[in-house]
C-alpha cells in the first residue's frame, strides 16, 4: 500500500520552507525550487532524523552541499535552466508538457519553446502553455495568501486533477480569473514612474498595495522582455522606512543581480535574485549600485550530482 502524501507549499516568499516538513526516519522527501542555502540548517535535520531527501533547485549556493547518503541533489544555477527543467531531465521527459509550462512561467521562452517542440506542440498550444505558466508564477507572489487570487495550495490541487496542462486551460476558470487581475494589477503598474533610470537601466519603487505585492514578479519579467539590454529593480514596502526589492539582470547580459543583491544580505541567481529588507537609509547605496553594476554572464555557479554526493 502506498504511504500518502503530504504536500508542504507557500509562496515565493515562504523560502523556509523545510522546517515545516513533518519527516521521521524512512520518510522521503522531494524538494523542488527552493535555495538550498536558505534550507541548510532544516535539510541536515531531516538527513540526521533518517529522511532521504531528492532536491532540485536552481538558486545559487554558496556553501558546500551536505555528503549524507541520504540526499540526492542537483543544483544547477545557469541563466537558461530552471527547475522544471531539471527536473524534466531526471525523468526523461514524462511529463514534458508541464516542464514547458514551468519554463514558460520561469521566463525561459526559447528553452520552453524546445520542450514542446519536442512533443508536437504547435504555436497555438505553446502560447496556451506560456498562458499557463505565467498566470501560476504571478499567483506566487504577495506577502501572504490574502494577497493572492487563490492559495498555492488550492491552485496545486486544482492542477493536479489534469494529466495533461492543456486541460487545465479547457475545464477551470480559475486561469483566466487569475490572467484578469494579472492584467488589472500590470495596468495599475504601467502608472508608475522610475525613481531611477539610466543607460544601464531602472527601478520603479511600487506603493503598499496587494496589487504592487501581486505583480512585482511578472513585471520585473516584462520589463525584461521589452528592455532586454537594460538591468531592472522593483521596490515594494517592506514595513516602516524598509523596502523589499526584486532584481533583473538585463537578458542579453544575464549575469550580476546575485552579486548585486549579496552586498545588502540578499540572495538569488546570476540573472534574477532580490534582498529581503533593505533599509531606507541604504537605498541610495544600493541606487549607486545598481547604476555602476557591471552586467554579464553569470554562468554556472553548481552543477548536478550523483546519488548522496555532494553538487559541485
Amino acid at each position: 500500500m502506498q504511504s500518502p502524501l503530504t504536500l508542504v507549499t507557500g509562496l515565493k516568499r515562504g523560502i523556509a520552507l523545510l522546517a515545516r516538513v513533518p519527516a521521521v526516519a524512512g520518510d522521503e522527501v522531494l524538494v523542488c525550487d527552493l535555495s538550498m542555502e536558505r534550507n541548510l540548517v532544516a535539510l541536515v535535520g531531516l538527513l540526521d532524523r533518517g529522511v532521504r531527501v531528492r532536491y532540485f533547485d536552481h538558486h545559487a549556493l554558496l556553501r558546500e552541499i551536505p555528503k549524507h547518503p541520504g540526499l540526492e541533489s542537483t543544483i544547477v544555477d545557469r541563466a537558461d535552466v530552471c527547475t522544471c527543467i531539471l527536473m524534466d531531465r531526471a525523468v526523461d521527459g514524462a511529463a514534458r508538457a508541464w516542464a514547458a509550462m514551468g519554463a514558460y512561467g520561469d521566463n525561459l521562452p526559447r528553452q520552453a519553446d524546445e520542450l514542446a517542440s519536442a512533443i508536437g506542440l504547435d504555436v497555438e498550444q505553446r502560447r496556451a502553455l506560456r498562458r499557463l505558466g505565467e498566470a501560476i508564477n504571478y499567483n506566487a507572489y504577495g506577502d501572504d495568501e490574502r494577497d493572492v487570487l487563490i492559495a498555492p495550495s488550492a491552485l496545486y490541487r486544482v492542477l493536479t486533477r489534469w494529466h495533461d496542462p492543456l486541460q487545465v486551460l479547457e475545464h477551470e476558470p480559475v486561469v483566466a480569473e487569475l490572467e484578469a487581475a494579472r492584467l488589472r494589477d500590470l495596468r495599475e503598474a504601467s502608472m508608475v514612474a522610475p525613481i531611477w533610470r539610466g543607460p544601464s537601466g531602472s527601478v520603479l519603487a511600487l506603493p503598499d498595495k496587494a496589487w504592487a505585492r501581486r505583480i512585482v514578479g511578472f513585471l520585473a519579467n516584462d520589463l525584461t522582455n521589452r528592455e532586454p539590454n537594460l538591468a531592472h529593480a522593483i521596490l515594494t514596502p517592506a514595513g516602516q522606512d524598509h523596502w523589499r526589492v526584486s532584481v533583473r539582470a538585463p537578458r542579453a547580459a544575464p549575469g550580476g543581480a546575485d552579486a548585486l543583491c549579496r552586498q545588502f544580505g540578499g540572495l538569488g541567481r546570476a540573472v534574477a535574485a532580490g534582498i529581503e529588507r533593505l533599509s531606507g537609509d541604504k537605498l541610495g547605496h544600493f541606487l549607486d549600485a545598481f547604476a555602476a553594476e557591471r552586467w554579464g554572464d553569470g554562468g554556472c555557479v553548481g552543477a548536478g550530482s550523483s546519488r548522496g554526493i555532494s553538487a559541485t
